[in-house]
């Protein structure tokens, strides 16, 4: 048989069951004075006033139930962790890594968007020049795309491919 524990679950009005005759008791307490409390026996059924609970409606059980913790801001998430696991704790599947990756590529080919100093002067590039401004002519052609030029990365690229295919 294990042993009773030291200091067993007492409820609000302070009653504890007693582990050798497994009985309700108010267990023996020391008064400021020094001398002891006598430990008193509870009548099976008696439930004092301090351990019943308030009646709650299901309404009113449902609202309490639904609020939030104090100091939550509504609309606020916690910053993510940079662990690959979601907000529930679970880790994140395959595809949902893939396009993680996707998305930090994406924001990496991004030009950072400079903020100017002064929105009136639309005519300065972010380096401080002033650009001269030209007003389209009806048969420009400098609106249509053009095709790229390979670069010098590219054609030394394919002067590599073209080496190791035999």
């Amino acid at each position: 048989m294990s042993k009773p524990p030291l200091n067993p679950d007492k409820t609000l009005a302070g009653i504890a069951l007693d582990p050798q005759t497994l009985e309700r008791v108010v267990p023996e307490s020391r008064r400021p004075d020094g001398s002891i409390r006598k430990q008193r026996k509870i009548r099976p059924g008696f439930t004092p006033q301090e351990d019943i609970r308030r009646f709650r409606g299901t309404k009113q059980a449902q609202m309490d139930a639904n609020t939030l913790p104090k100091g939550h801001v509504i609309g606020w998430v916690p910053p993510s962790s940079t662990t690959s696991t979601t907000a529930s704790g679970k880790p994140m599947s395959k595809s949902a890594k893939k396009n993680a990756k996707r998305k930090e590529k994406r924001a990496e080919k991004q030009p950072d968007a400079t903020v100017p100093d002064n929105w009136d002067d639309d005519d300065e590039t972010p380096d401080g020049t002033v650009e001269a401004k030209s007003s389209p002519v009806v048969g420009d052609n400098k609106s249509t795309p053009t095709k790229q030029q390979p670069t010098a990365d590219t054609n030394g690229l394919a002067d590599q491919l073209k080496k190791l295919s035999v």
